[in-house]
């Protein structure tokens, strides 16, 4: 393959979930600055239609369409209407999701909680995969990313839904490779501590250096960080990778202890 093939996504349409903020929309940007189209699927609607015009001001096509990854209906839409709109899907985002991580004292919580974890962070996700797979295979060219979590490995009080439901993403991630292969890989990134709006808003300097002792690259990640990790799994470069997890964290781990 000729180097400037390796990352070239002209042509190509990618959906990101949860793209219209933080790492969500920095990977579309970033997709969209390697020449694909870009669906922008997201809860707040007003938000995803402003990243789209960024967007589309790169040369290529944005659509905004709002999205709750909890409603069946919405992934059905969000399907269909990429389809109509662009004839193909090649690549998958899957970054919206949530929980209550940090907050799940499990005798303060109920079985709800829980639930609700797996649905955002894990089931959403299957589902979407499910309805854009044959998409894909049709197509000839398929490439799926999760947003996993350091949080999938690391062993911290108060996580156990949130932690949990991340390391059912590596884990099902390694499974659908078998079922998805050979025209659609699957893959996870899973992002150290990264300033996004969500971080910064608790984040003093205490903190961070907090977080930086166990560090060996003494920054904390931003949202570009992770999109490029997502780039690579999105593009040719890596059409021999499928089923793995990949940690961007700076070589370490930021936590508070």
């Amino acid at each position: 393959m000729h180097a400037s093939e390796l990352f070239n996504l002209t042509d190509k349409t990618a959906i990101v979930t949860g793209g219209a903020n933080g790492i969500g929309k920095a990977t579309a940007i970033m997709l969209a600055k390697h020449g694909a189209n870009i669906v922008i699927a997201d809860l707040k609607l007003e938000d995803a239609q402003a990243t789209a015009k960024e967007i589309e001001a790169l040369g290529v096509k944005a659509l905004a369409i709002e999205c709750n990854v909890l409603k069946d209906e919405h992934l059905v839409r969000l399907t269909e209407e990429t389809v109509k709109q662009f004839e193909a899907i090649h690549i998958l985002i899957n970054n919206a999701g949530g929980g209550g991580g940090g907050r799940e004292n499990p005798f303060k919580i109920d079985v709800d909680d829980i639930k609700r974890d797996f649905e955002l962070n894990v089931f959403s996700g299957w589902r979407l995969c499910q309805l854009v797979v044959p998409h894909m295979k049709k197509a000839g060219y398929g490439s799926i990313v999760f947003t996993t979590s350091m949080s999938s490995i690391n062993k911290s009080p108060n996580m156990s839904g949130y932690g949990g439901s991340k390391a059912a993403v590596n884990h099902m991630v390694a499974n659908l490779a078998q079922d998805f292969g050979p025209e659609v890989r699957i893959n996870a990134v899973g992002p150290g501590a990264t300033k996004t709006a969500a971080l910064e808003s608790v984040l003093t300097p205490e903190i961070e250096e907090t977080m930086l002792q166990h560090t060996p690259i003494k920054r904390l990640g931003s949202a570009d960080d992770i999109a490029g990790a997502m780039l690579y799994f999105a593009a040719p470069i890596s059409e021999w990778v499928s089923g793995q997890t990949l940690f961007v964290n700076g070589g370490g781990v930021q936590t508070l202890e």
